[in-house]
């Protein structure tokens, strides 16, 4: 019987222990918060004291706690790169898979050229130039560059930006050009549709949407199908990159032109001429008398 009282006296006491340290807390943040708040000289002198007398202890607090987010972030970092060497690793073999790939195309390619006796066309060389001014009028469409004859420029060239066609060169000075673009009225660029093979005329209206002229028929031709250079004529280098058709109505096909007229800040200007020429007239064609080059007649004795 002793016992189980000494027991129930135990845990008695407990309960009055904790009841006190509950009531001592719930006295101690009431303090705390009536005596932040509270607005007098003096006491506020006396949370400037336990600021400073609870600042070291705060210090040494919280550096370690610093410490260890510190460490949980490196091994956050750590993990993602991690992740990303392993995604760049992967990326690395599927290149190296492409370039062998590459290079064996290259090698066949090589072969093949070599046993046709196939030859290339030169690569076609530019020069780049910066866009000093533009007409900004509804009559005419062009812009002036700051390169010329000096750099190369010829008349005539086309001029591209980082999506296609933007004119040709229509004035050549000794340190500036003009181009026309591709909407002036006075533009007139030879194209082809594709994949259908078509061959038109783009002609400039002053609009932001020029039509495709002289387009024999419409079979095979739909909106979105890409417009690049013919080549036709020798001005343009074939298969540039004009745009795509917009809209096909009742008066033909309408394009929506690849280069950006807005952002038009530097062009390239194509150092362009055909690799062939042809001087002489064929055995079936009579030359012009004057130059006194054999008729027609003389080709069939």
């Amino acid at each position: 019987m002793a016992g189980r009282e000494r027991g129930d006296i135990g845990r008695e006491f407990g309960r009055l222990v904790r009841r006190g340290a509950l009531l001592a807390l719930i006295f101690l943040v009431i303090a705390l918060f009536v005596l932040w708040r509270a607005d007098s000289p003096r006491i506020e002198r006396l949370r400037m004291a336990l600021v400073d007398w609870a600042t070291p202890s705060v210090e040494l607090t919280a550096n370690p706690l610093g410490a260890v987010a510190d460490m949980m972030q490196d091994f956050e970092n750590f993990t993602r790169v991690y992740e990303q060497n392993k995604t760049l690793r992967a990326e690395i073999q599927r290149l190296r898979a492409w370039r062998e790939s590459a290079q064996q195309l290259e090698r066949e390619n090589a072969q093949l050229r070599a046993l046709n006796n196939l030859h290339l066309a030169p690569r076609i060389g530019f020069v780049a130039g910066e866009v000093i001014a533009d007409s900004g009028s509804p009559f005419a469409q062009s812009a002036l560059l700051n390169i010329g004859a000096a750099d190369g420029v010829l008349d005539g060239a086309a001029a591209v930006d980082g999506e296609g066609v933007v004119g040709r060169v229509v004035g050549v000075g000794e340190h500036a050009s003009r181009i026309l673009l591709l909407t002036d009225f006075n533009s007139r660029v030879p194209v082809k549709v594709l994949p259908s093979g078509r061959r038109a005329v783009l002609t400039g209206e002053n609009s932001d949407a020029p039509r495709l002229s002289f387009l024999d028929t419409m079979a095979g031709v739909a909106p979105g199908d890409r417009v690049t250079t013919s080549g036709d004529g020798g001005v343009f280098p074939p298969d540039l990159p004009v745009g795509v058709i917009a809209v096909i109505g009742d008066y033909g096909a309408r394009m929506q032109i690849s280069a950006d007229y807005e952002r038009l800040e530097f062009v390239r200007v194509l150092l362009y001429r055909p690799s062939t020429t042809i001087d002489t007239p064929g055995g079936l064609i009579a030359p012009d008398p004057q130059a006194g080059a054999p008729t027609v007649g003389a080709v069939g004795n």
